[in-house]
């Protein structure tokens, strides 16, 4: 557990082909089934206080307790995604990596405000359609894996739990889902 943040809940990977990774790691890893959201709206996203037109796909599934969340990026819009992608060694740039951590909050300005004050800039963030902001955070002092905090109310929480229920047990059948489990 962070003494910063809480639980980990999620590790956010950026890739350059999510239904390749999808499938890699439903085949060779056992995990699954993916939550696959192909050109997920986010309206009002801002990268560095400048507000742009991101297009994101995005895949959800469980290991055990932690979620692991693949992000591909289709536009070339200034984000964390394509940054990442870009700057990261020969591996990453072809392929992806773990881009962030994530974290849950049912006070998510009061945990902004506690980032903020602990020296964390709110790098990019929006909103995930009816679930609530998230937020992506870094600090001057380190610019590897990055902070994301995420809103639990407004349904995230369910969604989230909801995803890891379908994770216990998982059979291998159904791979990849377009249809969320709430």
């Amino acid at each position: 557990m962070s003494r910063f943040f809480g639980d980990l809940l999620q590790v956010g990977y950026v890739v350059r082909d999510l239904e390749d990774v999808m499938a890699y790691w439903a085949t060779h890893l056992g995990i699954g089934p993916w939550f696959f959201l192909p050109h997920l709206a986010v309206p009002d996203f801002v990268y560095y206080g400048q507000p742009f037109a991101v297009d994101i796909s995005l895949a959800l599934a469980n290991s055990g307790s932690v979620q692991i969340e693949l992000i591909q990026q289709h536009n070339d819009a200034p984000s964390m995604y394509k940054q990442f992608l870009d700057a990261g060694p020969v591996p990453i740039r072809e392929s992806g990596g773990v881009q962030h951590l994530g974290y849950g909050t049912y006070d998510f300005t009061g945990a902004i405000d506690k980032a903020l004050a602990a020296g964390y800039v709110v790098a990019q963030q929006g909103t995930g359609g009816s679930r609530g902001p998230f937020a992506y955070l870094c600090t001057e002092w380190h610019r590897g894996t990055v902070i994301e905090l995420m809103d639990m109310a407004h349904g995230r929480a369910e969604l989230f739990a909801g995803i890891a229920a379908a994770a216990r047990g998982w059979d291998g059948s159904d791979p990849v889902r377009t249809r969320l489990p709430i």
